[in-house]
């Protein structure tokens, strides 16, 4: 990632040991008040805010993204704990886990964003488009609505696309009898719902 090259000598020695395996992290910055009980969450939030948002940044990449999980974090655990962190046994370890849970959903979510594809428009008509059409057209259409969709193909091609019966056959794998059968239905059909305008 393109912010290795600008981490303080304290974050590489802690990569350098977490990928070692080489034991627990070194820490850059000793919690106030060691060795005195745990820290009140102040005094945690500015001793810790720095590391753990380079934390974020090496998992999320982008640093507003890691400075609200970050604080997220700090929120979520003075919701739950208070300020006096008296019942957490190791403070930093809590906040290390809760940045990297949170580093992790971020990355999940900024996931399921980039594959989300939003469904096709529906092929509805233009609102222009019906106005423009004729009192009959709008007739003739909702007429042609009303067909089975085999209908409506056969009176299509052979109507509007001036094919032969036989050309229909082909492009619809039926039947020469059939084209001219469904033809006649369908005619009889739109007949009855418009009248006989011919």
């Amino acid at each position: 990632m393109h912010f290795v090259g600008v981490l303080p000598a304290p974050l590489l020695r802690w990569l350098r040991a977490v990928v070692s395996g080489s034991g627990a992290p070194v820490r850059d910055t000793a919690g106030p008040g060691e060795g005195s009980g745990p820290p009140a969450i102040n005094e945690l939030y500015h001793a810790r805010r720095l590391s753990l948002v380079r934390l974020a940044v090496l998992m999320v990449d982008d640093l507003p993204t890691a400075e609200d999980i970050v604080q997220d974090v700090f929120a979520a655990l003075y919701r739950r704990h208070g300020s006096s962190l008296n019942t957490i046994a190791d403070p930093d370890a809590y906040l290390t886990s809760g940045v990297l849970n949170a580093a992790r959903s971020a990355l999940r979510r900024r996931r399921t964003a980039r594959a989300y594809v939003p469904p096709p428009p529906d092929a509805a008509p233009a609102a222009e488009d019906q106005v423009l059409l004729a009192v009959e057209d709008r007739q003739v259409m909702d007429a042609l609505r009303g067909l089975t969709a085999r209908q409506r193909q056969v009176v299509v091609l052979r109507y509007w696309s001036e094919l032969s019966e036989q050309e229909i056959a082909e492009t619809l794998r039926v039947s020469r009898g059939t084209v001219k059968s469904t033809a006649s239905r369908a005619l009889t059909i739109l007949r009855d719902q418009l009248g006989d305008r011919r």
